[in-house]
């Protein structure tokens, strides 16, 4: 599949997860999936159903949303800056996150596992933050509201020479600016 129909597939299927009411499957902090129903929270949720959550920026929203963003944490395969479809809601609430505030601003470090000479690692870091740029711009965010940055193989958060650790260490790192 090309750029443009992948581009297309996730922003088909955030429209779909947005309008859903039914169960979502959406990423862990490890990069599994998780299904939940709509209203509930997850492990990462710290407020109870119905009630608002602290956003980045200040501003607050329901749980669904909070739960979204919470995550910060983009995987990938192998070789690959194609984002996981399972990705398509936690990237689409972002995306209309800083559409509504634009005073947001975010970083995307693009990181990848130790695999690869450090020049193409570089890239491929910066090909997987591009296509979450693309992403999020797709969702109303502004161009000046985002930036990103390749670290290559430089940034492991697990270190070991495993699958996986290395399937930890291919990711984009969502990273708002002014967060403490």
């Amino acid at each position: 599949m090309n750029r443009v129909g992948s581009l297309a597939l996730i922003a088909c299927v955030g429209l779909l997860a947005a309008c859903s009411g039914s169960q979502t499957t959406k990423p862990s902090a490890t990069g599994e999936s998780v299904t939940a129903s709509a209203g509930t929270t997850s492990a990462a949720g710290s407020a109870d159903a119905g009630q608002a959550s602290q956003l980045p920026g200040g501003a607050r929203t329901a749980n669904g949303d909070a739960d979204l963003l919470a995550q910060r944490k983009i995987y990938f395969d192998f070789d690959s800056s194609e984002i996981k479809p399972a990705y398509a809601a936690m990237i689409g609430a972002h995306g209309k996150w800083l559409a509504l505030d634009k005073s947001l601003h975010v970083r995307l470090e693009g990181n990848t596992d130790e695999r690869g000479s450090p020049e193409y690692n570089v890239g491929l870091g910066e090909r997987r933050a591009q296509a979450v740029k693309r992403a999020l711009l797709l969702q109303g965010a502004h161009e000046n509201q985002i930036t990103t940055v390749s670290y290559g193989e430089e940034r492991p958060v697990v270190e070991g020479h495993t699958e996986a650790a290395w399937s930890q260490n291919r990711r984009v790192d969502v990273v708002y600016l002014g967060d403490r």
